[in-house]
């Protein structure tokens, strides 16, 4: 696919977009503000998680920043001009239903993390399918600090880590380094900075190389089980994997196996 850019030039959008080769590149664009997820980037972000999921042609998404940090939670100064509990509830609902978006759509996110990552972005990398970061970047649960306890980022940490290190950060707030983040199960990679692109492109291009409808029905019944029993998992997984085995692309990786050759997937 040719190189495109999308909705406004870069000075205008808080979101950026740039599509190649089946991948979806998507970069926060807030940079003065440190990337705080405001009501529009909020939007923005729903809006291009929503068009992605109609989309077969993108394999892969990549989330990213522009500045020296990849995103420092909610807007505060935004929050503190709307001093209501109903704007909070929207608010917060607003980024719940972000989140959950990302991880509906069909395609797998990787976060690209090149800076710091607090509060609900924090959230947003731990929400993300995989990621990638740098030996510079630290991560924070921060809203304890100003006496927020990060509740909705507990949602996806409690998701990613095991229960004493999501504590750990919740209740005290403090930064954990890029390595503790890879021991913490909160990120995949810690490379360094001139290593980041390439090692995000490996990523995504491993992927894409698979069988786009596999790819979806896994990602989907992947966070469906998490949520049962594991007796009700191994019904539920049981089931959708028999449906997986009558996809096309099922019965063309086996017989390319056998074969000994390449696949060549249905979808793309």
């Amino acid at each position: 696919m040719a190189n495109t850019a999308r909705k406004q030039d870069k000075a205008e959008s808080v979101l950026l977009r740039r599509d190649e080769d089946g991948i979806c590149r998507l970069t926060l664009n807030r940079p003065q503000q440190y990337n705080a997820l405001s009501e529009a980037m909020l939007d923005a972000l729903q809006n291009a998680f929503d068009e992605l999921a109609e989309e077969s042609s993108v394999r892969v998404v990549i989330i990213g920043a522009e500045g020296k940090a990849f995103c420092a939670g909610h807007d505060l100064k935004e929050m503190r001009a709307n001093p209501s509990r109903d704007y909070y509830e929207h608010l917060f609902a607003k980024c719940g239903r972000m989140m959950t978006t990302m991880q509906r759509i069909p395609q797998p996110v990787i976060a690209r993390v090149h800076g710091i990552a607090t509060a609900a972005g924090c959230q947003m990398v731990a929400n993300a399918d995989l990621a990638v970061t740098v030996p510079e970047a630290r991560f924070a649960t921060s809203g304890i600090g100003v006496g927020l306890f990060c509740m909705t980022p507990g949602v996806a940490l409690s998701r990613n880590l095991g229960r004493k290190q999501a504590f750990e950060m919740l209740f005290t707030g403090e930064f954990i380094s890029a390595e503790q983040a890879v021991e913490f199960g909160l990120v995949n990679y810690a490379v360094p900075a001139d290593e980041l692109d390439m090692k995000v492109a490996e990523l995504a291009s491993a992927i894409a190389a698979k069988s786009a409808a596999a790819i979806a029905a896994g990602k989907r019944v992947f966070y469906r089980q998490l949520e049962m029993d594991m007796e009700e998992a191994y019904g539920y997984a049981a089931t959708e994997m028999a449906c997986n085995m009558m996809f096309h692309d099922a019965g063309e990786g086996i017989d390319a196996f056998i074969g000994k050759r390449k696949p060549v997937w249905k979808h793309k």
